[in-house]
C-alpha cells in the first residue's frame, strides 16, 4: 500500500464519529443536540452516560494510535517505517477527526485523537501532555481549559522529549485543536465555561 493510500485510509479512520455512534446506538441519544453540540468524549458525558463517555475516549484515541501502528504493520517490509511519514499518517486521522467526510466536516476538537497518535510517536511526549491534561482536570475540572494548556505547552516538551520534527508537527497541529476551542476560549474568558462532573 503506498503512502498516499494509508493517509486516505487514516483520513477515513478518523472521520468515525464513535461519540455519535455510541450515543445513538445504545442511548438512543443525537449527542449533537446536547451541551455544546460535540461529539467527543466531554460532551457524551454531558449526556450522563459515562461509560459512553469513556469509551468515546478511548476510541477516539485509538483512531490516532491505530492508524500509526497500522501503517508501522503495513510498511515493516520491505523497508522500515519513517517518523516524518508517521507524521503525515497522524495528521491525517486526526484531520479526519476535526473534518469528518461522514459528518459535512463538523466534527471533534481533536485532543483524545491527538493523545493517542501522540502516545505512539513519542510516548514521553504523549504521557506528558496526558499528565497534564489530567493535572489540569483535576484542579479545575474543565477540560477545555485542560486541553488549550497542554496544547499550548505541546511544542516546548515535543521539542525538549522527541525533536525538531515533533515540535513542528505539534504547533501545526496545536493551532488547529486551539482553532476548534474558540467558543470554549470565549466561556472561559467570559467565566462560563461549564466543569466537567467528577463525582461516581
Amino acid at each position: 500500500m503506498t503512502l498516499y493510500l494509508m493517509i486516505l485510509l487514516s483520513y477515513a479512520l478518523g472521520s468515525v464519529p464513535f461519540g455519535l455512534i455510541l450515543t445513538r446506538t445504545i442511548a438512543d441519544i443525537d449527542v449533537r443536540k446536547i451541551g455544546s453540540g460535540n461529539i467527543g468524549a466531554t460532551n457524551v458525558l454531558r449526556s450522563g452516560h459515562k461509560i459512553l463517555a469513556v469509551l468515546t475516549l478511548l476510541l477516539d484515541a485509538l483512531k490516532g494510535s491505530g492508524a500509526i501502528l497500522l501503517y508501522r504493520e503495513i510498511a515493516s517490509a520491505p523497508q522500515v517505517p519513517d517518523f516524518e511519514n508517521e507524521l503525515m499518517i497522524a495528521a491525517a486521522a486526526i484531520l479526519g477527526h476535526l473534518y469528518p467526510v461522514f459528518l459535512r466536516f463538523k466534527g471533534g476538537k481533536g485532543v483524545a485523537t491527538t493523545a493517542g497518535a501522540l502516545l505512539v510517536l513519542s510516548p514521553k511526549v504523549g504521557l506528558t501532555a496526558a499528565a497534564l491534561w489530567v493535572a489540569t482536570v483535576l484542579l479545575t475540572r474543565k477540560s477545555a481549559l485542560a486541553a488549550l494548556i497542554a496544547t499550548l505547552l505541546l511544542p516546548i516538551y515535543a521539542y525538549l522529549l522527541s525533536g525538531f520534527p515533533l515540535m513542528i508537527w505539534s504547533l501545526a497541529i496545536g493551532g488547529l485543536i486551539i482553532c476548534k476551542h474558540k467558543d470554549n476560549i470565549s466561556r472561559l474568558c467570559q467565566g462560563t465555561e461549564s466543569h466537567i462532573d467528577l463525582s461516581s
